[in-house]
């Protein structure tokens, strides 16, 4: 039982010295000084031997500007026991008086301390960099790597040397911590991304690449070709990133994985040549079925984006080829959706398409590969226009995998199509559920689709202009571009001053970049500026100005601004982010 009590009142004690802690440090960070010093003696008075709320303290009389109470009290403390570290607070005190003759000699006898204990670097380094003096804790840590061989600061020293904006420095010792342990490639990665850009002529670019191409020639370990490639890819030079690779594959040719990311990465970007020559070298290495497969994939829808009717067939006969030799099964079931996909919205055979995609149904699949089937169904039946029928399938597909994201994406096809058919009702309904979605994608997705529903169906009692849309909105999706963009000019003609003129204009520019017609692209976005600059589009507009200035119309200079517009008008955009690296890049900045 004494016990017992015994142990309450010990719990006890500690909660109340906790909330007293709290209390104190509430003090002080909204500046009660004279509050915060009274509650941290007299906790310090109930552990007289820590260390804690004695530099509290000394730290409190400072902010008073008691600097000489200060000082008494720490040589008090010095004369009992001589910390390196109290010896730097005490420098630092002085420092505070502008005596710094005196501070400095504090602060270099606190450094002949390492001398005979060592161990006191990683503690007296800390207590140099919480007042900010980075000079003296680069000499502590490159110090106790002289005492202490078998001590690593690289990293610390690496961390000061980025606060310092010395880049150079800092990279050396990232790169030499990394050579001690090359497991900490991914943390260096994070470390450096901040500093270079994707312009391969940046300073800090050609220092770290002149660093690493020097660690290769003096020894060709693994984690320099790794930490190059990932630099030639953050500056997009994807040919460069594949050199590196190839050689990396040579020295540990276990996996293909990385250049597989390198291959789906420059895809990402449209470097189409560079993407085929990684999928073309992966054909070639390996043996792997399912790498093959996917090789052969990338490789046709390619040939397909970029292909011509003229192109097809021989397109259709390299997947006919590829079904021969691997067969029809569930290993292949990606290309044959893939397939299913080009018979409907490339040759315009949706009937084929479908048919095809309805025989590989009969495989044994599990329930997602089923679903990713179903979901491609129903995709072509919305192209044939069979609405009915392509809502029972996408429905199927929420009902077996509930709130999955190849549900929620059913869901979003079911507005869609509910949208597409005139139901407008109805497809918001749906749309104000997937508002949460898990997937950011689709919640995007959704929120605009429903905000064109929300912000145009009241117009009129007829919604005309939104059903002429929407029929636009389908003739996109089944690639009749010219029929699609001459139906958003009939809204721009008849239905002038309506709210969704704008959205028109968007629609039918993105259309026109479609067809290669930029000069028409850029009269549209320029019309979302001029007139409907305070609406839901203006960033949108500002931003996909910008990008046909940069990439199209060879017209960067008048790009910059628009990415301006973006970054301060425009905080919230889902574009901001882009914006700045594009905008920071045309400026010239050194860093991301």
């Amino acid at each position: 039982m004494r016990k017992l009590i015994l142990i309450a009142v010990l719990c006890i004690s500690q909660l109340v010295s906790s909330q007293n802690d709290i209390i104190a440090d509430d003090y002080f960070k909204r500046g009660e000084f004279e509050k915060a010093l009274i509650s941290y003696q007299r906790l310090y008075d109930e552990k007289p031997g820590g260390t804690k709320y004695l530099y509290k303290i000394i730290s409190t009389l400072q902010q008073l500007e008691r600097f000489d109470e200060a000082e008494q009290l720490m040589l008090q403390k010095l004369t009992k026991s001589n910390s390196p570290m109290l010896i730097v607070e005490l420098g630092y005190n002085y420092q505070l008086k502008d005596s710094l003759d005196l501070a400095k000699t504090k602060y270099d006898e606190a450094m002949t301390y390492l001398d005979e204990r060592p161990y006191y670097v990683y503690s007296l380094a800390r207590k140099f960099e919480e007042h900010s003096l980075l000079d003296y804790a680069i000499k502590v840590y490159e110090k106790g790597m002289v005492l202490q061989p078998e001590k690593n600061y690289n990293i610390q020293l690496a961390r000061i040397y980025a606060d310092q904006g010395d880049v150079p420095k800092m990279f050396t010792n990232y790169i030499d911590y990394l050579e001690d342990k090359p497991t900490f490639i991914s943390n260096a990665k994070r470390a450096i991304s901040g500093f270079i850009s994707e312009n391969s002529s940046n300073e800090n670019n050609a220092t770290l690449r002149k660093l690493l191409l020097k660690k290769l020639q003096a020894s060709p370990e693994a984690h320099w070709y790794e930490l190059l490639s990932w630099l030639y890819v953050q500056e997009k030079a994807y040919n460069k990133s594949f050199t590196q690779e190839k050689a990396l594959y040579r020295r540990n040719p276990e996996s293909l994985d990385r250049i597989i990311d390198l291959g789906i990465a420059a895809l990402d970007d449209k470097q189409y040549d560079v993407t085929k020559d990684v999928f073309n070298y992966i054909l070639e290495t390996s043996q792997d079925v399912p790498t093959l497969l996917l090789a052969h994939q990338y490789l046709l829808d390619i040939d397909t984006e970029l292909g011509t009717q003229e192109e097809y067939p021989q397109i259709n006969d390299k997947y006919l080829e590829l079904f021969n030799i691997y067969g029809k099964f569930e290993p292949t079931l990606p290309l044959q959706i893939s397939y299913g996909n080009f018979l409907a919205f490339y040759v315009n055979k949706p009937k084929e398409g479908s048919n095809f995609l309805k025989q590989s149904l009969k495989l044994t699949l599990s329930p997602f590969q089923e679903a990713s089937v179903k979901l491609k169904i129903a995709d072509i039946l919305v192209f044939q226009e069979k609405f009915n029928e392509a809502l029972i399938y996408y429905s199927q597909i929420q009902a077996n995998l509930k709130n999955s994201t190849i549900a929620q994406e059913a869901r979003f096809k079911v507005a869609k199509t509910s949208y597409y058919k005139g139901d407008f009702e109805w497809a918001e309904s749906q749309l104000k559920i997937l508002k949460s979605s898990t997937s950011q994608l689709i919640a995007n997705d959704a929120l605009d689709l429903k905000l064109l529903i929300s912000d145009n169906k009241y117009e009129d009692s007829t919604q005309t202009a939104l059903k002429i849309y929407a029929k636009a909105d389908l003739m996109a999706y089944q690639n009749n571009t010219s029929k699609a963009i001459e139906l958003l000019e009939k809204i721009l003609v008849e239905h002038k001053g309506e709210s969704i003129i704008d959205q028109a204009l968007f629609k039918q520019a993105q259309l026109y970049e479609k067809k290669k017609q930029y000069r028409k692209a850029e009269v549209n976005y320029q019309k979302i500026i001029a007139d409907y600059r305070e609406d839901i589009l203006a960033d949108d507009a500002y931003f996909h100005l910008a990008e046909l200035y940069n990439y199209h119309l060879a017209e960067p200079e008048k790009a910059k601004p628009l990415y301006e517009k973006v970054l301060f008008e425009h905080e919230d955009s889902i574009y901001f982010i882009e914006a700045r690296k594009k905008f920071r890049m045309l400026r010239g900045d050194a860093i991301n």
